[in-house]
């Protein structure tokens, strides 16, 4: 468990796996607004679950950008609601880790009294936001309905030609035990291009490669981390996992060169001659 995250994932079931615990629920005489065909709200309309994508504005889906500006309050990470504030009038919960609960706590309230909730997550809930989502679906009493959006893998995926069905993705980004997570990469450098979210801080791209060095991958293998994607900044890296190893260690933002906002793309070697 991360020390500033108050939810202890070994006293109960992961909120990861209680939002993938059951599909979503049908929403009988909704037409996805959470307005009925007259247009007067449904008393259990659903909540949201917006990806914003990766965060510039033009890769927010029109589906999304309507779930945010329709809500009467938003919720979600302070650094996720700042790309989508100027969407909305609606009152805006941010949190960071230490006040997470406290933020949905206030949420929940609000929908139960009746207001349109959407929460914001960032890239695409399907990528990494399960334990957010679970959190929010424990939070209100009403169903959870998530607006897939663009991700930063999507992106990532483009930037190094690494096609999502040769590829092996794992998300870091996110509290708990990363073993089972780490053996999956471990399991799978080498024969297919991997994608990976690191987490900030203690599994950055450097830790990554010098695990999967450890671990038998060849050091010459190919590796970009892609940082900022899409984004005025965007800055992508084009190095080996050997030399990527240099910069493991530490644990703040000052301990590593690349942001928080990156992802490690491994590429498996690809015979292209005929």
């Amino acid at each position: 468990m991360r020390e500033d995250d108050p939810y202890d994932l070994d006293s109960g079931v992961d909120p990861a796996t209680f939002a993938a615990a059951a599909p979503e629920p049908s929403i009988d005489g909704i037409d996805g607004s959470g307005e009925d065909a007259e247009g007067s709200a449904v008393a259990d309309a659903p909540v949201y679950a917006v990806g914003v994508g990766p965060g510039n504005p033009e890769y927010l889906t029109p589906r999304g950008r309507r779930a945010i500006r329709e809500a009467d309050v938003v919720v979600g990470f302070e650094t996720v609601v700042d790309f989508v504030a100027d969407e909305t009038d609606a009152d805006l919960l941010t949190c960071g880790y230490a006040d997470e609960a406290e933020a949905l706590s206030e949420f929940g309230r609000r929908v139960a009294a009746g207001e349109r909730g959407t929460a914001v997550l960032m890239g695409d809930p399907n990528h990494s936001g399960y334990q957010f989502l679970g959190k929010v679906q424990r939070a209100v009493e009403r169903p959870v309905r998530v607006i897939p959006g663009i991700s930063s893998l999507q992106i990532a995926a483009s930037r190094a030609r690494t096609p999502m069905e040769d590829t092996r993705f794992v998300t870091l980004h996110k509290s708990g035990s990363l073993d089972a997570d780490l053996d999956r990469l471990a399991g799978a450098v080498g024969e297919r291009h991997l994608l990976v979210l690191p987490r900030p801080f203690d599994w950055m791209p450097g830790d990554i490669a010098e695990f999967l060095v450890d671990s038998g991958a060849d050091e010459s293998l190919d590796a970009l981390v892609l940082e900022r994607l899409t984004h005025d900044d965007e800055r992508i890296t084009r190095t080996t996992l050997g030399d990527l190893r240099e910069s493991a260690g530490g644990s703040g933002p000052d301990s590593t060169p690349y942001s928080d906002l990156s992802v490690l793309a491994v590429r498996a070697p690809v015979d292209a001659t005929d």
